[in-house]
């Protein structure tokens, strides 16, 4: 069987930087988005950068609750034995709660939450024997309540907790979980979630390929936050008052 790494969301953002930088390590790739077209260039300067490798490439909305099933078919058809997965599929949207339609905010929960829940679900009797990793992409807004990404900021409080979990279940099954909360990075989130004028993102903004690097490097611990001005915001966002915190990120999300 061909040994992969499943990357969702991987058509841009984090999701393309896990591509290059697994690839450099010599991993193959299943790489899945919606974008057809974006995932076929990206499949193809993996192919030419490295011709060793087998990138093989899916389209799958995870707004649609079947698509964890689809994909984990896919990968029984092709005879893909995962070794990783990196859950980064996700979406946010600035604006007040009762301001952004409902199915919005049923299609977030859906990406972030279930269809994460579900394909980890899926894969985790697919592992080999041999040391595999699971990434749960989450944030920092994981550590506190976000007023103006209310039901973002709910979503990757529940990535964190439960990939502190399962970091906790599977080791006795050489799988290592952990929950990457990067804060502000240079992808498409900013503009997607129209946050790209926020205080948040106009302060200072940490380039992917750092947050990627790092994640990779410290895929043994539970939590892995990069960058020290994160970790900093992290930790006083557990040690201020739960009012004084949402009261600065609404200030910040404005």
């Amino acid at each position: 069987m061909n040994k992969v790494v499943l990357i969702t969301g991987a058509s841009a953002g984090l999701g393309e930087e896990f591509a290059f930088q697994l690839a450099e390590q010599g991993f193959s790739l299943l790489l899945v988005a919606r974008r057809a077209s974006r995932l076929q260039n990206i499949q193809r300067q993996l192919q030419l950068q490295y011709p060793e490798l087998v990138i093989h490439y899916l389209c799958a909305d995870l707004t649609d609750n079947q698509a964890p099933q689809k994909i984990v078919d896919y990968l029984h058809a092709q005879s893909l034995q995962l070794v990783g997965l990196i859950n980064n599929a996700g979406f946010g949207q600035r604006g007040l709660f009762s301001e952004i339609s409902l199915q919005t905010h049923l299609d977030m929960l859906q990406v972030n939450i279930c269809s994460l829940l579900a394909l980890t679900y899926l894969v985790i009797p697919t592992f080999t024997q041999q040391q595999s990793f699971i990434v749960n992409v989450a944030s920092t807004a994981a550590f506190q309540a976000g007023p103006n990404l209310a039901v973002y900021y709910a979503s990757k409080a529940f990535v964190l907790s439960f990939s502190e979990a399962l970091h906790e279940e599977l080791k006795e099954r050489n799988i290592q979980v952990s929950a990457l909360c990067p804060g502000a990075t240079d992808t498409e989130f900013a503009e997607v979630a129209e946050l790209s004028d926020s205080v948040l993102f106009t302060l200072r903004v940490m380039g992917k390929q750092v947050v990627v690097r790092y994640s990779l490097a410290h895929l043994n611990k539970a939590v892995v936050i990069p960058g020290i001005v994160n970790k900093f915001g992290a930790l006083m966002a557990q040690l201020i008052p739960r009012a004084i915190a949402r009261k600065l990120a609404y200030r910040m999300q404005k």
